[in-house]
């Protein structure tokens, strides 16, 4: 099993300096690299330092790559719908040759209203957006040079240089968060990455098999392993454990309510994002607190032998899998998170890989 880490960069409640949250969240990638995780990541978002401030993930990596020897270096992920295609294609080659080709590539559609409307883009048209981009980043990675004739990214051929060090076949991902993501990721032939929001079986195994499915469908064999990405705290008290992750858990998972706005109505009338609307259902139906608990539930923190035997039970269920660790999030920062990630590190990640 395969075990990375990414970075949210979440300057929870605005309460340090945006430079200080970056100095630590750099400061921890640069352990990553020299404890062995496969992957550093980290996501992209706009316009709310209170939720993600990472404008471009690609930069940030770029820096890495200087800092780093052994790691990849995984964009989780690039939000194409806000990106020129042909910049995105660019981007990626330039960080494969910063890296050494140590670059994973990923990529999503975006969820947040706030953040197309900071761009000036229908959200509405995201799925045809990202369809059309997604089919030419990676054309373009592997032939060298981008061109398309589409409704939104006409593009005359050009080249790219520094051309990538090498194919972007197995080193691409794509986030997948609703069902019809689930089934565009298994066409195109690529891993689906999933931020955990809930309880396994009922919230990301239907989509999970959907994958599977459209990918045996349009591909023949078996879909490459998901990767589920967690909320992670690790404490040799139980007790402690539960108390500082829960915490935290809560804290993150409200400032995702108030950025993404999932107690509002405007996914039932937005194309292509009519399953979230579902999340409204569900604060309506449960009750906040109800939605938050089983949001920190259902994320992977506690003592090394509580963590193994979850990652156990989630395998159970899923088959293999990829592990992506977040260590710093709602507030779980400076010593805190580090003291945590040094014991997931020592005890909890060697189990998982022998996993």
């Amino acid at each position: 099993m395969k075990v990375h880490m990414t970075n949210l960069i979440q300057n929870y409640n605005n309460a340090r300096s945006d430079y200080d949250v970056f100095k630590d969240q750099i400061e921890l990638s640069v352990r990553a690299d020299q404890d062995g995780y496969y992957s550093i990541g980290c996501v992209e978002h706009h316009f709310d330092p209170g939720y993600s401030m990472c404008p471009d993930n690609t930069q940030f990596l770029s820096y890495l790559a200087g800092r780093t020897k052994n790691a990849k270096l995984h964009t989780t992920a690039v939000i194409l719908p806000w990106n020129d295609p042909l910049r995105v294609v660019e981007k990626i080659a330039l960080l494969d040759n910063l890296s050494d080709g140590r670059a994973l590539f990923g990529m999503g559609r975006g969820l947040a209203r706030r953040e197309y409307e900071g761009f000036g883009l229908e959200m509405g048209e995201s799925r045809e957006r990202f369809d059309e981009a997604a089919e030419m980043v990676i054309r373009g990675l592997e032939d060298g040079f981008v061109e398309n004739d589409g409704k939104y990214y006409p593009q005359a051929k050009v080249p790219i240089h520094p051309r990538p060090l090498g194919s972007f076949k197995g080193r691409t991902t794509m986030v997948a968060m609703s069902p019809d993501s689930a089934v565009v990721a298994g066409k195109l032939g690529l891993p689906m990455m999933a931020f955990i929001q809930g309880p396994l079986e009922t919230m990301h195994m239907p989509m999970i098999e959907e994958y599977r499915k459209t990918y045996r469908d349009t591909h023949g064999g078996e879909a490459p392993p998901p990767l589920m990405i967690d909320l992670t705290y690790c404490h040799r008290d139980s007790a402690e454990a539960r108390r500082v992750a829960y915490q935290a858990c809560v804290n993150y998972y409200l400032t995702c309510l108030e950025h993404y706005e999932f107690g509002g109505r405007h996914f039932e009338h937005t194309k292509g994002y009519q399953s979230y609307a579902a999340a409204k259902e569900a604060i309506d139906a449960m009750g906040i607190e109800a939605v938050c608990d089983a949001y920190a539930n259902a994320q992977i923190w506690g003592t090394p032998d509580e963590q193994i035997a979850k990652h156990e039970e989630r395998k159970a269920i899923v088959g293999d899998y990829e592990v992506i660790s977040v260590f710093q999030y709602g507030g779980l920062c400076a010593e805190t998170a580090a003291e945590g990630y040094e014991l997931f590190t020592r005890e909890v990640k060697p189990a998982l890989e022998k996993m």
